[in-house]
């Protein structure tokens, strides 16, 4: 059995078709949600596909920033000692999205961190708001082709668990690419670059905006 999900009192504190030419366009970043005035210790947070590089690109923002980094798919899978395929089969998804739901809560009622978010954390308008609200938050987006390529061989992805899981990721990307963009403030069509040379697009468009500056070296 799973431990139960945390009280409402110990969450966080205030605070259409894709297409393919992604593959060739790399860094092609657009600003989607207006924001508003944001310290230089803002939040970022990160949303889009699995595969589409969040807990890479997060890990190494953090890393930059001199930040914690969070994942919000590790963080549920350390509090409940369970692995996130085995919460969907004791669960289901509606049991994960609950406990999804209590982490998104808390992580993003912490200050000055980086969380990487899970695939379908978008899905919920109560966590779409709290992104939008509590931080940065951007949007790794990447065609589902390439995103089949990056995880077909992951057996710790339950959605992906079909016959045809390029057929699956086609689905949900058709399902949530409108609402990460409705949550991003920007929008970054990953292509196929290296990681160092998107972790510094990264960092060009959070320093743009003034809401993080590199730590004084």
């Amino acid at each position: 059995m799973l431990p139960p999900l945390a009280s409402g009192g110990a969450q966080a504190r205030q605070g259409s078709r894709f297409a393919s030419k992604l593959r060739h366009e790399p860094y092609r970043i657009s600003q989607r949600t207006p924001l508003q005035a944001r310290d230089a210790h803002a939040n970022v947070f990160f949303v889009g596909l699995m595969g589409a590089g969040k807990t890479t690109v997060g890990r190494a923002i953090a890393r930059r920033l001199d930040r914690p980094f969070f994942d919000s798919d590790h963080e549920i899978e350390a509090r409940t000692g369970a692995r996130i395929p085995v919460i969907f089969e004791l669960e289901g998804e509606a049991g994960f999205r609950e406990r999804e739901a209590s982490v998104i809560s808390d992580l993003t009622g912490r200050d000055n961190i980086v969380l990487a978010t899970g695939g379908g954390a978008i899905l919920r308008p109560e966590n779409r708001e709290a992104l939008q609200n509590r931080g940065v938050v951007i949007y790794l987006r990447a065609n589902p082709h390439d995103l089949w390529l990056r995880t077909r061989r992951d057996k710790n992805r339950p959605l992906l668990q079909t016959e045809d899981p390029k057929a699956r990721l086609e689905a949900l990307y058709e399902v949530r690419d409108p609402l990460y963009r409705e949550c991003a403030h920007f929008v970054i069509e990953t292509g196929r670059p290296s990681v160092n040379g998107l972790v510094n697009m990264v960092l060009m468009q959070l320093e743009m905006a003034g809401v993080a500056k590199h730590p004084a070296s």
